[in-house]
């Protein structure tokens, strides 16, 4: 009996003592983070007690506000019902129960309400609360413009998902930045804690085709020959000669290390793969994938990792906005010596993946001589007495290749427009542009397509970037007829949006 009161003992000294660290751990150890919690009651209760800054587009349209409540909190967000939906992807929203997405999260410090510092002895006298008010650089008519395009896609009778950015070349302001499918953000803002659940699982967040999910700078696909552009920039970049090479004109080409062909646009068809060759500035107008197979072997695995690498694949995008998807592109020693791979992912097929973001930026690398700006948007922050806090300074992000080289591809992706893959989507002359088509195969057994775009204009002093993605089209369908119209008219919309 001694011993089992003995042993009783012990336990209870050791429950007591894993008691007593465990309170020192929640008092002490994690006192301030729990403290800090955006989901400690308290916390919510002191944010709501006061209204949140606004989000404002950039033509001062109102897209996310704070308004009076006679709830549990003293105030609740809204966002403005006629461009909600719009601006979901990019403003975010602020949930009591999920947290906080977007601009409402990227700059939530700025937004709450906070003490401004003291600069003068009567501002140690007077009450300094305030809030910050962000204006972004995306209005909401160029938005709308872009949102009706890309709605507007009809793919027998119905609206595919899709994406699609517009960047200032010079500045690396999102000017535009939409994608289908989209949500109403109101849903999960709203006081009663059911109608927000519902709102929540209807979204399906745990799926990858969730609209909580942009198409535009989240999600990735196959960009196809849009990424010749990045290819033929290596060939100028590492092997200049190789722009010069006449490659023999072929429907399909014998691959190194398989047994499979690499054929051209065509293959399943009728009339069998086109049959295409010739130097750079004839293989780039007319996409030939042989050709840039070719060149991707010839260039070798190191200098078209280090050229996709240089225009920010691999890397994370510096955009203000949370959960930016990181574009990929193959690196090391098995693609080194893996010539099927270098032959595909020389035309963005294999393993690449690039979003829609990362294409506009390849585009707009080159309109800008190379250089690419960090893309952003928000253009600044006034406090709630019209203030000037903050206003984005544009920086750049990454010196992708240089002048020589911007220039030449231009020359190569004005050729696309005025005798390659994009002739027939009739860009008006005026406008100067510079393009690139891109047709990727993807889904089983390569029976869908991702059908893509990217653009900039004017190419002799370029203003804006275009990239329009869609995914998962029928295996017929190709970048210019799909892509190729809403590109134009979101481009000429951007173009007359931009000074």
């Amino acid at each position: 009996m001694e011993r089992r009161i003995r042993r009783l003992g012990i336990v209870m000294i050791l429950c007591f003592a894993a008691l007593f660290v465990q309170l020192n751990i929640i008092q002490i150890a994690k006192a301030r983070s729990l403290a800090t919690d955006a989901k400690n009651p308290r916390i919510q209760a002191v944010n709501r007690s006061q209204a949140r800054g606004q989000i404002l587009a950039a033509d001062g349209v109102v897209l996310a506000s704070s308004i009076p409540t006679s709830g549990v909190y003293k105030f609740r967000r809204t966002y403005n019902p006629n461009t909600a939906v719009l601006f979901s992807q990019i403003v975010g929203f602020d949930s009591l129960i999920y947290g906080k997405t977007g601009i409402e999260a990227e700059y939530n410090n700025e937004l709450e309400s906070h003490t401004r510092p003291a600069t003068s002895l009567r501002d140690l006298l007077v009450d300094r609360t305030t809030t910050g008010n962000v204006a972004l650089t995306i209005s909401s008519g160029l938005q709308s413009q872009v949102a009706a395009i890309v709605d507007g896609i009809n793919v027998n009778g119905t609206a595919p998902q899709a994406g699609a950015v517009v960047v200032n070349v010079k500045t690396g302001a999102i000017e535009a930045m939409y994608s289908n499918p989209t949500y109403d953000p109101n849903p999960l803002v709203s006081p009663d804690p059911a109608v927000e659940k519902l709102a929540w699982f209807s979204l399906n967040p745990a799926s990858a085709q969730s609209p909580l999910v942009s198409r535009s700078y989240q999600y990735g696909f196959l960009p196809g020959s849009t990424f010749k552009t990045v290819t033929s920039a290596a060939v100028y970049d590492h092997q200049p000669a190789l722009a010069k090479l006449s490659i023999p004109a072929a429907g399909c080409i014998p691959l190194p290390q398989s047994d499979k062909p690499l054929c051209n646009y065509g293959s399943k068809g009728p009339n069998g793969p086109e049959v295409c060759g010739g130097v750079l500035a004839q293989t780039l107008p007319s996409s030939c994938d042989t050709a840039f197979g070719t060149l991707g072997m010839d260039l070798g695995g190191p200098a078209l990792s280090a050229e996709a690498q240089a225009f920010g694949f691999n890397q994370h995008l510096p955009i203000d906005l949370p959960g930016a998807g990181v574009s990929n592109f193959p690196v090391g020693p098995i693609f080194d010596h893996n010539k099927p791979a270098q032959a595909y992912s020389s035309f963005g097929q294999q393993d690449v993946v690039a979003t829609a973001l990362q294409m506009t930026l390849v585009a707009a690398g080159i309109a800008n001589r190379g250089v690419i700006m960090t893309p952003h948007v928000m253009r600044d922050i006034h406090d709630s007495a019209g203030n000037l806090l903050s206003t984005y300074q544009p920086h750049p992000w990454l010196t992708a290749t240089n002048p020589l080289t911007a220039a030449a591809v231009t020359t190569l992706m004005q050729a696309v427009v005025t005798n390659g893959t994009a002739t027939s989507v009739g860009f008006p002359a005026a406008w100067n542009v510079a393009a690139k088509t891109g047709t990727a195969e993807t889904g089983p057994n390569a029976t869908l397509t991702n059908d893509w775009m990217i653009a900039f204009a004017p190419a002799n002093d370029p203003k804006v970037a275009v990239a329009v993605a869609v995914p998962n089209q029928a295996s017929s369908s190709t970048g210019a007829d799909i892509s190729g119209p809403p590109t134009k008219a979101i481009l000429g919309a951007a173009l007359a949006a931009t000074p």
